[in-house]
């Protein structure tokens, strides 16, 4: 088992791969080349329908949601075979995605396979883009899904980076069956940041049905948030500006910017 970061190798191969936000012209260059030299595509049936046109013709294996485990057997059954597989992830596969899992299962079967992580433009990046210019000083990344850690870790972690002024991009704010605890992360900032504090919400960032708004920490409403959505929660220096959220980097303390 190893990594790899351009073509070749041995014959059993695994690529993991991110297919960034959506939109196919947020696809890197590296992911669609071995996207188009894969022998079989494996993945959530959503993100290879987002890259239809690229894998066109190709086997692919699909799954649901939830079947994170299977998918990451059935690739590297697949790989061990001697194919060349992609397992697809939405955005980057090593934030909150797929790479991390595929490491663990080949360590523990001892595969020999050949993985390769083709890095992808993750959720936080795009939201960004199209807030403005939010994330450019220090920031956490949170993700409020308790399925695979404890909701007790989560809010520690939320408190501890309210608390360091650090600008917070939450991941799974919300879904259908976790509905309280985006609520609950808002009431733990409320609680520390001013009320006027920039909140960004991107709902299905690049895609057709992509919903961009920007309020304040007072006025969020947590019920608009939902599993396509990331929020980005601003720091105490973050401002609002002809509609466009932005935190400074600190240049104004030292430089004359105008």
């Amino acid at each position: 088992m190893g990594t790899h970061n351009g073509s070749g190798g041995g014959n059993q191969i695994l690529s993991v791969v991110g297919t960034g936000p959506g939109d196919l012209d947020y696809l890197i260059p590296a992911a669609r080349k071995e996207l188009e030299m894969a022998d079989v595509v494996v993945g959530y049936r959503t993100y290879l329908e987002l890259i239809h046109e690229i894998i066109d013709g190709k086997e692919t294996v699909s799954s649901a949601m939830m079947q994170e485990v299977d998918r990451v057997g059935q690739a590297l059954d697949l790989a061990e075979q001697g194919r060349h597989v992609v397992l697809v992830s939405g955005g980057d596969p090593g934030i909150y995605a797929m790479a991390g899992l595929v490491y663990e299962v080949a360590g523990l079967r001892a595969s020999k396979v050949e993985i390769r992580v083709v890095a992808g433009i993750a959720a936080l990046n795009s939201c960004a883009e199209r807030l403005g210019a939010p994330l450019m000083h220090d920031f956490a990344t949170i993700s409020l899904s308790d399925l695979l850690t404890p909701w007790e870790v989560i809010e520690k972690r939320i408190q501890a980076a309210t608390e360091a002024d650090f600008v917070l991009v939450i991941y799974n704010p919300r879904s259908k069956k976790r509905d309280w605890q985006l609520t609950r992360a808002i009431e733990i900032m409320r609680s520390v940041r001013a009320p006027t504090t920039p909140v960004g919400m991107v709902r299905g960032a690049t895609r057709e049905n992509e919903q961009v708004s920007i309020s304040t920490l007072e006025t969020f409403k947590p019920s608009d948030a939902d599993m396509q959505t990331t929020v980005i929660i601003g720091n105490s220096a973050t401002f609002i500006n002809d509609g466009k959220m932005i935190t400074p980097r600190g240049y104004s303390d030292k430089y004359q910017l105008s």
